[in-house]
C-alpha cells in the first residue's frame, strides 16, 4: 500500500477517473474533524468505490443495510454488479436490482434499467436499443456515500439515486433548455436471461408496471425468477408528460417505436438471440429535474406498487436519502474506534469494510415466491455462497448484530423446512451451485455456540436448527449441485471419492479432496451443536467424522522439499496424483480449471492442495513460512483466511502479527482497485475488519484469535445483549501499522487481561468471556518479538488433540 498523503495526493490528481476525487477529499476531511467530535458521523468515512475495480465486482449503488433494493448503472464489459470503475466501458442505464461482491461472470440482477437522453429530434429518433443508447461518463463526476449514489453521462445529463429496503428515488438534471426523455427496459438484465413478460403505461396516473422472468446469475439456466417494478414518473402532480409509447429492437436491423401504444405482452424468444423491448417516454415544459419514483417487488407489479407507496410515499429525495444514512449510522456505529490515534486509511478502509459487510444478504422478507411464497419466516435473498460468508462474514456479523443474524438463521433453517435442506447458494430467489458442501451448516452452528442463551428469544427454535444440520449430515439430496451434501459415498468411504459408482444421486464428480474437507469441517460444526444439546452418541459420531480430512492425507507426496500433501482418492483407496502446486500462484498453466468446471481434475476449489494442505503440524512453521515465501498464498481465496493466523497453533503469535501485517498492505487499500479480486459478498470486507481489529474468528466455535489491533482502541457495541466490549491497546505505536514493523516498534501482545483478570492464554479468548459480557479487554504490546513469540499459555485448541472438550 501506498503511504496515506500520495495515495491521497494520486488520487486527487485523477490517475483513475473514476471516482470524483472529490469523494476522497471529503472522506479524508470527515476523518480530519472527527478527532475532535464526540458523536462523528461514521457514514462520511465510507467509500462506496473500494473493490469496484480490479474485479472486486463491489456494488456502490444506494441502498440501506441489507436493502433489497440497490440503485447503480449498468455497464458493458465485466460487470456482475452492474457498475466498474473503468472509464472505459460505457453506461446501459441506471436500474433498482443489484447484488454486491459476487463472482458471477454473467452478472446479477440489473433489471428495469431507465436511461435517460436527449432527442433533439423527437421520439421516433431516440436510441433505444442497448447498443444505440449506451454512453461514456464524464470523468471524475461518480459520486456516492451510504444510501447515495450519483454518476453523470458525457452530454451532461446527471442521475442521482437514493433507497428504501424495497424502493427508491432516481433524480435526473438535464441541462437547461432540453427535453428529458426516457429509455426504460423489459427485456434486458445483466445476464440477458429474460424469459418473457410485461410492460404497462398509463398515462393518466403517470405511472408505468413492468415484470417479468428471468434467470438464475450463479445456478441452473432451467430455473427463472419473477420479478416486477412500478415506476411513478409526475412526482405528485410537479411533473408533466407530454409523448410515451413502446419500443422493441434486436442487433440486427429491428428498431421500431409505437408513439402511444401502452402495452407490451412479449413471451420467450424460443429461437434465441437477443430481442430487446421496454417504454420511451418525455416531459412537457422542458423541466431541469426529474423525480421518478421506484418500487420493487417479487411477488406482483401492484405489491411494487404499494412498496413505493408506503416505504417512499411523498417524501423528497433529501428526505429518502436523509433516512437512509441514519440506517447505516446505526449500523457503524456499532463499532467505535481512537479515531484521533488511528491512520486515516485505516479508518476509512476498516467503516468502508463494515458498510460492505452489512450492502447483502439482501431482506426480501414478504417478498418470497414459489416454496417460500407463503413463509412466515423471515426471507433473505442473495445468500451466495455460505461457503464464501461462513469464514468472516457471520462471525463478524454475530459480534454486534445478532437480531439480523438470527433473521438469516431462521431463512436458511426454513429452507429446510420448505425444501428438505437448508439453502447454499441462492441467488435470485434460486438455487445456485454448491461449491464445498452444506455450509450452512457452519453458519447456524455458529450462531447456535454464539447465542444458544438467547436463541429463544431471538426467534430460533435449536432442536430444529439441529434437526436440520442432521438432514444435511445424513441424507443425499438427488442432486448435490444445488443443494446438500452427497453424503451416501462420504460416509461409505469415509471421504468423497474420486470416479466412484452413485447410482442414488447426480453431481459435478469433481472437488473430492476440498469437499472432504469441507463436509469434514460442517461435520465438527454439527458436532459443536450436539454437545451444547448434550447429544452424546452424536457428539463422537460427529467429532469422529470431522477427522475424515485425514483419509485424503496422502504422506507420500513430495513439492518444494516438504513431504505430505492432500489428494483425491480412488474408491480402492489408492490415490490419483495431482501436483500440489496446480491452482497456486506459482502454477505455469494459468489456463487450468480450478472452480467449478467439469473439468477441473485437480480435485480442489479455488485453490491448490499446497493452500489445503497447511492445516497439518508437520514441519508445520517451516512449511508455512515456505508457502509464503514461495508465493503460494493467494489472499482473495477464503481457504487462505486463516492461513496467516495459523502460527498461533505452532505456539508462534508474533509471526501472525508479521503475517498479516504483510497479508493487509500487499492486498487492501482505499482505491477502486483496494481488493485482492472479489470481495466474495463482504467475506473479504469482514476479513479486513477483523485483520484490522486484531482478531481472528473460529467457525463453529467461541475461539477468537488474538492478533495486533491497528488501532489503539475500539468499542463494540451488542445493542440486543445491551452491553459495550472496548478493547485497549497498551503501547500502541501507529509507527507499527505498515507492512514491516521496524525493529523496537511495539506490535507483538505481550500480554492480556480480561476485565482485570488475566487471559489464560495472550492467542486466543472466548466470546462468553469477552463480547458476549461486556466490559474492558486490554491488550499490551511489546517490541521484543522474540518474547512475545508464545501463547504463555493455553494454545487454540483443535479436535485433532482433544480440544473443545465442553460446551460454552
Amino acid at each position: 500500500m501506498l503511504p496515506y498523503a500520495l495515495l491521497s495526493l494520486l488520487l486527487f490528481v485523477g490517475v483513475r477517473a473514476q471516482p470524483s476525487p472529490e469523494l476522497q477529499k471529503r472522506i479524508s476531511a470527515a476523518i480530519a474533524a472527527a478527532a475532535n467530535q464526540s458523536n462523528p458521523d461514521y457514514t462520511a468515512f465510507v467509500n462506496p468505490f473500494i473493490g469496484t475495480d480490479d474485479f472486486g465486482n463491489v456494488c456502490p449503488g444506494a441502498s440501506i443495510p441489507f436493502g433489497m433494493t440497490k440503485f447503480s448503472t449498468d455497464m458493458t464489459g465485466y460487470a456482475p454488479a452492474g457498475y466498474v470503475a473503468d472509464p472505459s466501458q460505457f453506461i446501459r442505464g441506471l436500474s433498482p436490482l443489484h447484488d454486491s461482491g459476487t463472482g458471477s461472470s454473467l452478472g446479477t440482477y440489473g433489471n428495469f434499467e431507465i436511461m435517460p437522453s436527449l432527442c433533439p429530434n423527437g421520439f421516433n429518433t431516440c436510441n433505444t436499443t442497448l447498443a444505440a443508447r449506451q454512453r461514456l461518463r464524464k470523468n471524475n463526476t461518480d459520486d456516492g456515500s451510504p444510501g447515495y449514489f450519483a454518476l453523470t453521462l458525457d452530454n451532461e445529463i446527471k442521475m442521482e439515486a437514493t433507497a428504501t429496503r424495497r424502493a427508491g428515488l432516481e433524480r435526473f438534471t438535464f441541462p437547461e433548455g432540453s427535453k428529458p426523455y426516457f429509455v426504460l427496459d423489459l427485456a434486458n438484465d445483466l445476464p440477458a436471461s429474460f424469459a418473457g413478460g410485461q410492460l404497462t403505461i398509463n398515462p393518466d396516473i403517470g405511472r408505468i408496471t413492468i415484470g417479468g422472468r428471468y434467470g438464475s446469475s450463479f445456478g441452473p439456466g432451467r430455473f427463472n425468477y419473477q420479478a416486477f417494478a412500478c415506476y411513478d414518473l409526475l412526482d405528485g402532480g410537479r411533473q408533466k408528460l407530454d409523448e410515451y409509447g413502446v419500443w422493441t429492437g434486436d442487433l440486427v436491423g429491428l428498431d421500431a417505436k409505437g408513439l402511444g401504444q401502452t402495452r407490451l405482452n412479449l413471451s420467450l424468444n424460443l429461437i434465441g438471440g437477443i430481442y430487446q423491448s421496454g417504454a420511451l417516454f418525455s416531459y412537457d415544459d422542458n423541466p431541469t429535474t426529474v423525480n421518478i419514483r421506484v418500487g420493487v417487488s417479487f411477488i406482483s407489479e401492484e405489491r411494487a406498487c404499494e412498496n413505493a407507496e408506503t416505504e417512499i410515499g411523498s417524501a423528497t429525495f433529501e428526505e429518502i436519502r436523509e433516512r437512509a444514512r441514519l440506517l447505516w449510522l446505526e449500523k457503524l456505529s456499532k463499532v467505535e474506534i481512537d479515531i484521533a490515534n488511528t491512520s486515516p486509511n485505516v479508518t476509512e478502509m476498516l467503516y468502508s469494510s463494515l458498510y460492505r459487510a452489512a450492502l447483502t444478504p439482501n431482506n426480501a422478507t414478504l417478498e418470497a415466491q414459489g416454496l417460500f411464497a407463503d413463509t412466515t419466516s423471515f426471507y433473505f435473498d442473495s445468500l451466495y455462497c455460505s461457503w464464501d460468508t461462513f469464514r468472516t462474514f457471520f462471525p463478524l456479523l454475530s459480534l454486534h448484530s445478532p437480531v439480523e443474524y438470527a433473521q438469516i438463521v431462521d431463512t436458511y433453517i426454513d429452507g429446510w423446512r420448505k425444501n428438505g435442506w437448508m439453502p447454499e447458494c441462492r441467488a435470485n430467489n434460486l438455487q445456485g451451485w454448491t461449491q464445498g458442501g452444506s455450509s450452512a451448516d457452519n453458519i447456524v452452528s455458529h450462531f447456535a455456540v454464539y447465542y444458544h442463551n438467547e436463541a429463544q428469544q431471538l426467534g430460533i427454535d435449536l432442536n430444529e436448527l439441529y434437526a436440520a444440520l442432521v438432514t444435511d449430515a445424513e441424507v443425499n439430496p438427488p442432486e448435490w449441485n444445488i443443494q446438500g451434501r452427497q453424503v451416501n459415498v462420504y460416509k461409505q468411504y469415509g471421504y468423497v471419492p474420486f470416479a466412484v459408482l452413485d447410482v442414488s444421486s447426480t453431481g459435478r464428480q469433481t472437488r473430492e479432496g476440498s469437499r472432504t474437507l469441507e463436509y469434514a469441517f460442517e461435520d465438527f460444526g454439527i458436532r459443536q451443536v450436539a454437545q451444547l444439546l448434550e447429544k452424546q452418541d452424536d457428539v463422537e459420531k460427529y467429532t469422529n467424522r470431522s477427522l475424515f480430512y485425514r483419509n485424503v492425507w496422502d504422506p507420500s507426496i513430495e513439492s518444494d522439499g516438504f513431504k505430505g500433501f492432500f489428494q483425491k482418492r480412488y474408491p480402492n483407496g489408492t490415490f490419483a496424483f495431482q501436483n500440489p502446486i496446480n491452482c497456486s500462484p506459482n502454477d505455469r498453466n494459468q489456463s487450468r480449471p480450478c472452480s467449478l468446471q467439469g473439468t477441473n481434475v485437480n480435485g480442489f476449489y479455488e485453490s491448490s492442495s499446497w493452500e489445503y494442505s497447511c492445516s497439518i503440524k508437520e514441519t508445520f512453521v517451516k512449511r508455512l513460512d515456505h508457502f509464503f515465501d514461495a508465493g503460494y498464498y493467494l489472499a482473495g481465496n477464503e481457504p487462505s483466511f486463516q492461513t496467516p493466523i495459523g502460527y498461533h497453533y505452532a505456539d508462534h503469535p508474533a509471526q501472525s502479527v508479521d503475517r498479516v501485517r504483510e497479508v493487509v498492505f500487499d492486498n487492501f487499500d482505499i482505491t477502486a482497485a483496494g481488493l485482492p479480486g472479489n470481495d466474495d459478498q463482504a467475506a473479504m470486507a469482514s476479513l479486513l475488519a477483523f485483520h484490522l481489529l486484531g482478531l481472528y474468528p473460529v467457525p463453529s466455535t467461541t475461539h477468537l484469535l488474538i492478533l495486533s489491533p491497528f488501532t489503539p482502541k475500539y468499542t463494540i457495541h451488542n445493542s440486543f445483549l445491551n452491553i459495550s466490549t472496548t478493547v485497549t491497546v497498551v503501547n500502541f505505536d501507529s509507527k507499527s501499522v505498515q507492512k514491516r514493523i521496524p525493529p523496537g516498534v511495539a506490535a507483538y501482545v505481550q500480554n492480556v487481561t480480561v476485565n482485570g483478570v488475566p487471559s489464560a492464554s495472550r492467542c486466543h479468548y472466548d466470546f462468553h468471556d469477552t463480547f458476549r459480557t461486556g466490559g474492558e479487554i486490554v491488550i499490551t504490546l511489546t517490541a521484543d518479538k522474540g518474547e512475545a513469540d508464545s501463547c504463555l499459555g493455553l494454545l487454540p485448541e483443535s479436535i485433532s488433540t482433544g480440544g473443545f472438550a465442553k460446551a460454552r
